[in-house]
């Protein structure tokens, strides 16, 4: 059973940068696919990227490959989400998951494991 917990969430203005963090632990973190997911009010729960246990795999999606940057540590059972440019439609609780395997896939049904979420409010 893998335990996901989401922070570095915050309020910030338009144009600014955050950092989220997603520490994992009761699972072999190193072996599973790891994402970030978010969701808006009133809205679907949205894929943003996925990143292998290992050799760099990634996937975006179009909507943030330009601006967000998906890592991992692999020592430390942490994930990171390095969000810049941020636009008041980024607004958002940003979720971090995990399956095991190693296709990056985008569905949220894919996903067995998932973080409470932190909240990013960016403001215009």
């Amino acid at each position: 059973q893998v335990h996901l917990v989401e922070s570095g969430g915050g309020w910030v203005q338009a144009g600014a940068s955050l950092r989220l963090s997603c520490a994992a632990s009761g699972g072999t973190f190193s072996y599973s696919v790891m994402a970030w997911f978010r969701q808006a009010p009133g809205k679907e729960r949205e894929f943003l990227v996925a990143t292998a246990s290992s050799g760099g795999r990634t996937y975006y999606s179009d909507s943030v490959k330009a601006r967000f940057t998906i890592s991992r540590d692999n020592d430390k059972n942490t994930m990171y989400l390095q969000m810049n440019s941020l636009k008041p439609e980024d607004t958002a609780v940003y979720y971090c998951a995990a399956r095991s395997g190693s296709l990056l896939r985008t569905r949220v049904e894919d996903y067995a494991y998932w973080g409470q979420g932190t909240q990013v409010t960016v403001s215009s």
